[in-house]
């Protein structure tokens, strides 16, 4: 009866988000929020009061997480009352194994192996190939936010 009925899914996920809401008066200094659709950290915040009947106003002054190097800086005014996505920033730390075509080979503390984590081709992605390159024992920070993922550190582990 129901061999007919061809069953597809396009994602195999919880149906989790890569955001939650959280109300501009709850955000500080040095916390994520996602601006111009962009995951961001807060530098600079100010609250000010508009008006015998206006409502109080944040202004949030960030930066994008992954290319704050490259851009300049992303500005908001909201609402103090209003909510604001904030993303789901995970850092992982992964030992360095190799590089190969543009991409990290890297295996996480549980053994694991990950090898889709793009070289960097900024300052950080020269310094960890120069590395490498020496025989140095390396461990990469990785931090992922709203799909992306991206090698924002590194540091050499003493070999004993």
């Amino acid at each position: 009866m129901f061999d007919d009925y061809e069953n597809s899914y396009a994602t195999a996920d919880a149906g989790a988000s890569l955001t939650f809401p959280m109300q501009c008066s709850a955000l500080h200094k040095n916390g994520h929020v996602v601006i111009k659709g962009r995951p961001c950290k807060i530098v600079d915040m100010s609250t000010s009061k508009t008006g015998e009947h206006g409502h109080a106003k944040v202004h949030l002054v960030a930066i994008d997480i992954f290319t704050s190097k490259l851009y300049r800086k992303l500005e908001d005014l909201s609402p103090s009352t209003h909510n604001m996505d904030v993303p789901i920033v995970q850092r992982e730390d992964y030992q360095l194994m190799g590089i190969d075509d543009g991409f990290l080979n890297l295996m996480a503390e549980d053994g694991s192996l990950k090898d889709d984590v793009k070289l960097p081709d900024t300052d950080i992605g020269q310094q960890l190939q120069d590395k490498f390159e020496q025989n140095m024992l390396l461990m990469v920070t990785v931090v992922s936010a709203m799909g992306e993922e991206h090698v924002l550190a590194f540091k050499e582990v003493p070999q004993n």
